[in-house]
């Protein structure tokens, strides 16, 4: 790593232990991410792991930022939230570079990648499964981050070229939930019968609170869904999104 570099990543874990300290919003903490979701993952969410491999240093030093900075409460709930699909989605990369070059997340630990405890924040260790389940899905009551958690998988929702951040959560969530809902090669809705992610069916729970799994669809679907069309579930795509 370069001497600007070194001084760069001391200096901003410098700004942030100072401004977390005050009990303020860390504003630039995922900033490094930023930077490297517009620099290695294209526009179809595709992600570029050897040029992340290569840039090892940077998003070491964000994972390390992550670590040191665990949501304080006094952050917005937005910024909690951010926080926690930023963290997911990094340490999933982190475990793809450490067994890198793998086909499939689910060749890692046996394919239960998800219940290693891994992840270091804040003096705690979590799991991927930790994180999503008793973190997100829990306090948050959200059902767009299953399109914002990206679990490294070809049928897995794009990995978004930006960090979430509470100023623009809403509206990246949304634009998730959209490009997922309406990508035809993740599900093929027509108006008289739908094929849909099998994520539809692991976590229907959180997309039925407030009406039928139809009902949810048609708030983001391009095409008008009729509440009586049949629902299949398609197979699930785990080869690398790469």
């Amino acid at each position: 790593m370069h001497v600007t570099q070194s001084f760069s990543h001391l200096f901003l874990l410098f700004f942030l232990s100072v401004s977390v300290s005050h009990g303020q919003p860390p504003a630039s903490l995922h900033e490094p991410w930023n930077e490297l979701l517009h620099k290695y993952v294209g526009a179809s969410g595709q992600v570029n792991y050897r040029g992340i491999m290569n840039d090892r240093s940077r998003f070491d030093a964000y994972l390390k930022l992550l670590s040191a900075h665990a949501p304080a409460a006094t952050w917005s709930e937005s910024e909690k939230l951010a926080y926690w699909i930023n963290a997911y989605n990094a340490f999933t990369v982190k475990t793809i570079l450490d067994h890198y070059p793998v086909k499939s997340i689910l060749d890692i630990d046996g394919g239960k990648v998800w219940n290693t405890m891994f992840i270091s924040i804040g003096g705690k260790m979590y799991s991927l499964d930790q994180i999503e389940q008793d973190i997100i899905r829990k306090q948050f009551n959200e059902p767009r981050i299953h399109f914002a958690l990206n679990c490294a998988s070809a049928s897995c929702p794009k990995m978004l070229n930006e960090a979430y951040t509470a100023e623009k959560l809403n509206a990246q969530l949304t634009q998730a939930a959209k490009g997922f809902i309406n990508d035809p090669s993740r599900n093929k809705i027509s108006a008289t019968s739908i094929q849909i992610s099998k994520i539809f069916e692991w976590y229907q729970g959180d997309f039925t609170k407030k009406g039928t799994l139809i009902d949810f669809l048609n708030q983001y679907s391009i095409v008008k869904i009729s509440a009586q069309a049949p629902i299949k579930y398609l197979e699930y795509d785990w080869s690398l999104n790469e």
